[in-house]
């Protein structure tokens, strides 16, 4: 059965037991931010287990995306070398929020594996808790499991909670058995760790609300959470013992295979690396299909690291360029028909993956020549301090085992203690700084107010003042009945013209007052979907809970964003015109002040297109065209070819947003008329990551000041060169080109200085036993290296060394001439002067470089060359 197979089978069975089958959430987890990456099926569901959060469905069933890759779950390094690691996974799961319990939960995953999957029940070994009588009993007296079949095990493997305190329970697992020829025993002995019993479903029952004393209270409606991964039962049901041996897997390295030119099964360290690149590929690929850009830190660092172990993989199968971009047409294959997402963003992902793939290329190379620098310092028998063998892995992405390997057959030892100090120290640094998703962790009592007063009524598209009644108040995350003067906090009402922050749109301010007293309101966020917080501070008397309140937005600010949100609408439209299809918004912000555009696009934007842009949509402004919006289902706004933007939730019902030749599906606030937007000025263009560019942009009266800015920039210009405005560009051109010139004759001139300096040197050369010795300090030398090789083509025949001070540290090059090497090492040389100057170094026989901590004791080192000759 293929994997695929399985999945739908899975979701039919539970969607005929009355479960709803939910689509996979995004890898970005949404509201948690104590998680970097969706990493577990129930993830999307954690809010409704705690009880803060409720849908129109008690069962359901999912089959969820999974990375774990950073943090606790570090599984990157056991990748390719295990049957079962991997940083991408499916986690086939069906989940009951207080409706069915044990007895189903258990009735269900028998039926499943023995009757949907047909496995033999002789070959499932069962665990429960091992104070779980309910689960014993049930496993054992109604499922007719025998004793010695199933296993009591303690709370560390079969006891499940969320967190130190809130709701927990035991668990029930279950295990097939690959059968004796696999070494291995059952869970509870000593030989568990084998292969031979592999954990293939694991059924939580959430019972028990953990208190801050650590006291198990019953739940009042206990509910069931369970996980099976997809890849594991995938390799019971296609009966191997590797996970990488599924057809998914077999797919993905045989391509990998085709375009590497490497043979599976020909090669151990190899194969390692075919399967390095099969699950890598899944965890980058679906990343970026869900938003997740290469960059240097948080979520974007460790998509980074995974493709950069990839390459490096890569690099050891013998591909020097490239490469691994042109698997993902393998991957969307077999996985796009389910995860559509794949295939949507197909282009961007290989465009994306290959440019990333080109840069650690470059770092790469990079990297070996640090290595070869290292080596160079550490000199013979030396170490590779710990620093460097951080900075090695950290920046240019070389673990120490593939720095070992390289220096295999030296005698250079590795600082591995070193390493893991700074390795505890950037993971010290990462916890400190990381900040989930970008989100505060929301109090219960916001979920509290939700769940009792519903969502907020937004008035906002129609009116900028309202009156509403004061439905919370929270202070400090707990719920109030009154704020007093000059305390902050948020307020909530069950209606608002107030809009909170979402889609990229920065939230209003204003002021709310009651009888009591005034709130200035300094920015509006929309939690949990349709709640709107308006967060500020009591200025005047107090604001009550349960009170009346008039609600008035600051209208010139409201104004301007709305300028903003309608050109952002426009300049998309453009982008696509004048670029292409392939423009995707890739993120936005639109304030009172600016706005900026994130899209997928993979070269800067040409100053000729930007000004294209830039007067497209002036054109659109003039034209002065009503801006209309409208209300229909999603479906049909997508068939009317509105564009659904990337990060947007939506409802059943959407507004659809049209201005002139531009239709978007929007929740945000607009002008009545594009000519209400005024002048648009693109004020810059750039680019953020592998693929993405951002232009950031200004309107109305920002547009007016930045251009009369850029005019007094021209007339001051213009001033300085003596020239009027319209003569400017030219002048600076001509001073350039006279710069270029006058660049041209210093360059000949320092060239003539060096020559002679060099002549100069050369005659101080002398004779020791036959050998001609020319040993020198120099100053203002930028390449010593180039510097050596020169002095040596003029000296012909001879040792040389040279000192230069800078600062506080000393640089110095020995070089040797060809017809001398037998004779002389000059690493070997370099050595002994660096040591005088309290350094280390070395190289090659005819060129090597070292340096020195102590210039005082230059000319002694210097003076110590006529001796070694000597010698």
């Amino acid at each position: 059965m293929k994997t695929s197979e399985i999945r739908q089978k899975f979701l039919d069975y539970f969607v005929s037991k009355g479960h709803e089958a939910v689509d996979s959430s995004s890898l970005v987890p949404h509201g948690d931010p104590t998680l970097m990456f969706t990493n577990a099926g129930m993830v999307p569901f954690k809010h409704v287990f705690l009880g803060n959060e409720t849908r129109p469905y008690v069962t359901a069933t999912s089959s969820q995306k999974c990375v774990r890759a950073g943090g606790k779950h570090n599984d990157l390094e056991n990748v390719g070398h295990t049957a079962r690691h991997h940083t991408f996974f499916e986690m086939l799961g069906n989940f009951s929020f207080g409706d069915y319990f044990k007895h189903d939960a258990i009735a269900y995953a028998w039926e499943f594996l023995t009757v949907e999957l047909k496995l033999e029940p002789a070959r499932l070994f069962i665990t429960v808790f091992e104070e779980d009588d309910e689960a014993y009993d049930i496993w054992t007296k109604e499922i007719g499991i025998c004793a010695d079949k199933i296993a009591r095990i303690g709370a560390k493997d079969n006891f499940w909670s969320m967190g130190d305190t809130g709701p927990c329970g035991p668990c029930s697992e279950i295990f097939f058995d690959h059968g004796a020829e696999v070494w291995g025993g059952p869970p509870g002995t000593p030989e568990e760790d084998g292969d031979r019993y592999v954990e293939i479903w694991n059924l939580v029952f959430m019972q028990y609300d953990r208190d801050e004393d650590g006291r198990l209270n019953p739940l009042p409606k206990p509910s069931v959470d369970t996980g099976m991964g997809l890849e594991r039962v995938a390799a019971v049901m296609q009966g191997v013992h590797n996970n990488y041996d599924i057809d998914l897997f077999k797919n993905l390295i045989a391509k990998a295979c085709d375009v590497t030119g490497v043979t599976l099964g020909a090669n151990a360290e190899a194969d390692v690396s075919l399967r390095v690149l099969a699950d890598h590929l899944r965890s980058v690929t679906f990343l970026l299909a869900d938003g997740v850009l290469p960059s240097n830190e948080g979520r974007g660092f460790v998509l980074r690291r995974i493709l950069r172990r990839a390459c490096r993989h890569g690099r050891l199968i013998g591909m020097q360029e490239a490469f691994i971009y042109k698997l993902v047409e393998t991957l969307v294959s077999e996985m796009g028909t389910h995860f559509t997402e794949l295939k949507e963003n197909q282009t961007n992902i290989e465009h994306v993956i290959r440019i990333e793939e080109e840069r650690f290329i470059k770092t790469l190379d990079k990297g070996l020549k640090l290595v070869e620098q290292a080596v160079v310092d550490a000199g013979e028998g030396g170490t590779i301090p710990g620093q460097t063998l951080f900075t090695l892995y950290d920046t240019f992405g070389f673990p120490t085992d593939l720095t070992a390997d390289i220096l295999k057959g030296s005698d250079i030892h590795l600082d591995m203690d070193g390493f893991t100090s700074c390795m505890e120290e950037q993971r010290t640094r990462a916890r400190a700084a990381w900040g989930g998703s970008g989100e505060s962790a929301l109090p219960k009592a916001l979920f509290e107010l939700r769940e009792s007063h519903g969502p907020t009524e937004f008035l906002g598209y129609s009116t900028v003042t309202a009156e509403g009644a004061v439905t919370g108040l929270i202070k400090d995350g707990q719920a109030v009945a009154t704020l007093a003067e000059g305390e902050k906090g948020w307020l909530v009402c069950n209606q608002t013209p107030f809009y909170g922050e979402s889609g990229g749109q920065a939230g209003d301010t204003g002021a709310i007052s009651s009888a009591d007293g005034e709130f200035v309101v300094t920015d509006t966020k929309k939690l949990l979907s349709d709640l709107f917080v308006h967060v500020g501070k009591v200025t005047k008397g107090s604001m009550n809970s349960g009170g009346i309140a008039h609600l008035s937005v600051e209208t010139d600010r409201r104004n301007a964003i709305r300028r903003n949100h309608t050109a952002t609408h426009l300049m998309h439209a453009v982008l696509r015109d004048v670029l292409g299809e392939h423009v995707k918004q890739a993120g936005s912000l639109v304030n009172s002040e600016r706005l900026r555009f994130d899209f997928n696009h993979f070269q800067p934007v040409s100053g000729q297109d930007v000004a294209k842009i830039e007067a497209a949509v002036n054109a659109a402004v003039w034209a002065n065209d009503a801006v209309e919006t409208r209300l229909m289902t999603q479906d049909e706004a997508v068939a009317s070819g509105a564009m659904a933007l990337f990060g947007e939730k939506y409802g059943d019902e959407v507004r659809v947003v049209s201005a002139g030749f531009s239709t978007e599906l929007c929740g945000g606030t607009h002008v009545s008329r594009t000519g209400d937007i005024g002048p648009f000025r693109i004020v810059s263009e750039t680019g953020i990551a592998a693929g993405v560019r951002r232009i950031e942009a200004v309107t109305g009266a920002a547009a007016y000041q930045s251009l009369v800015g850029d005019i007094e920039t021209l007339n001051e210009t213009a001033g300085s060169l003596k020239v009027r405005p319209f003569e400017a560009a030219e002048a600076v051109v001509n001073l350039q080109v006279r710069l270029k010139e006058t660049e041209k004759e210093l360059t000949s001139l320092r060239a003539k200085q060096a020559t002679g300096l060099l002549d100069d040197l050369v005659k101080q050369a002398v004779d020791v036993n036959g050998i001609n010795l020319l040993v020198a300090e120099v100053s203002g030398v930028k390449d010593m290296r180039d510097f050596m090789d020169k002095a040596k083509g003029k000296l012909k025949s001879g040792v040389i060394v040279f000192g230069m001070k800078s600062g506080p540290k000393v640089q110095l090059v020995a070089g040797v001439t060809a017809d001398l090497m037998g004779q002389f090492h000059a690493g070997n040389i370099v050595r002994e002067v660096a040591t005088i100057c309290g350094g280390k170094g070395g190289g090659k026989p005819d060129l090597a470089m070292a340096g020195g901590t102590e210039p005082e004791k230059l000319k002694e080192a210097l003076a110590s060359v006529s001796d070694m000759l000597k010698g």
